[in-house]
């Protein structure tokens, strides 16, 4: 018995020493993600859109009801419009959920102030779908309720 447990520690100590998770493609697209909200916190929308392939799915209460698609070019003009109301605006990532190889979902609150001084605070969670380094599929859900 002994003999036994001691051959069994030392393959857990073995195991336990031995890198065996290579980084795989939820590494990567976490990495990405990260990116994204870099891009977007620094209003540098040509360089976020790029991220997105040239046509990508949209579900996005600011685009209506339903999945839209949006070339980039279409992005970069509705987050020049957004930045323009809100010259401040601000997303701060709270957490980042990877799920499988292809998705990543993100809980972040949205800030910004107006022209007439009022300021926003909304939480807003995206679930982004990566296919070979691009996004595809931008899925968006926030309380577009007014109070």
């Amino acid at each position: 018995m002994k003999r036994y447990l001691l051959a069994l520690s030392s393959c857990m100590m073995t195991m336990a020493c031995t890198p065996h998770n290579p980084p795989t493609l939820h590494t990567e697209n976490v990495a990405l993600v990260h990116e994204y909200y870099a891009h977007f916190n620094n209003h540098a929308w040509e360089k976020m859109a790029a991220m997105y392939t040239e046509t990508a799915e949209f579900k996005d209460p600011s685009l209506g009801q339903g999945i839209v698609n949006q070339t980039r070019q279409q992005t970069i003009q509705k987050y020049r419009q957004l930045q323009a109301t809100f010259p401040d605006l601000h997303d701060q990532v709270v957490q980042l959920y990877p799920s499988g190889d292809r998705h990543v979902i993100v809980e972040f609150v949205s800030t910004g102030t107006a022209p007439d001084g009022s300021k926003f605070t909304l939480p807003i969670c995206t679930i982004f779908t990566i296919e070979n380094g691009k996004i595809v599929k931008d899925f968006t859900y926030y309380d577009n309720f007014e109070e």
